[in-house]
């Protein structure tokens, strides 16, 4: 007489196990892999922690403690600051921007910055319509810092892009 469940292997199966495949994600040919928010989060805190740093030591070289300020920071101040930072950060990530759309976020978190065709963003795009619009918003008081938030949170979308994405027609990849 036959054992209806014996199967011809020595191990027993489960017929109601999931399929045990490993599924990677395949991006189809001609799709970009959108980079995720959280890279994009650690690459923006990266960038963020060098370039304030940075324009932390150059303002106290000059004179003046962002961290016990002895006054409130004239308009003059203030603007000098604001352009030394703009400065520092092209200075640290100008070369990597123009090569690669990275900054050194960005690279160290493997991502990158490229048009939504996934073509090469110049550098002249990145800066003046991805960067320079938030910059100058920015400035503003109150507005620049409701404006900005606006910008970082537009992230949540399923596009995943930001204000300044749709601005200078990029998007943020894998790289």
């Amino acid at each position: 007489m036959s054992d209806i469940n014996s199967t011809t292997s020595s191990t027993p199966t489960n017929i109601y196990a999931p399929p045990e495949a490993i599924v990677d994600d395949v991006i189809p040919d001609g799709e970009i892999a959108l980079a995720d928010r959280g890279a994009r989060f650690v690459a923006a805190l990266i960038d963020g922690i060098l370039v304030g740093a940075l324009n932390g030591f150059l303002a106290y070289a000059v004179g003046y403690n962002i961290f016990a300020p002895k006054t409130a920071p004239s308009v003059a101040t203030q603007v000098l600051l604001m352009l030394s930072g703009i400065a520092l950060m092209m200075l640290i990530n100008g070369y990597l921007l123009a090569k690669n759309g990275q900054t050194v976020g960005k690279k160290l978190m493997s991502i990158k910055i490229v048009r939504t065709d996934g073509s090469k963003a110049t550098i002249q795009r990145i800066v003046g319509m991805r960067l320079l619009p938030v910059w100058v918003v920015s400035a503003i008081p109150f507005a620049g810092a409701i404006v900005t938030l606006v910008d970082v949170l537009f992230i949540f979308r399923e596009s995943r892009k930001c204000l300044h994405d749709n601005i200078a027609d990029t998007i943020v990849a894998k790289a």
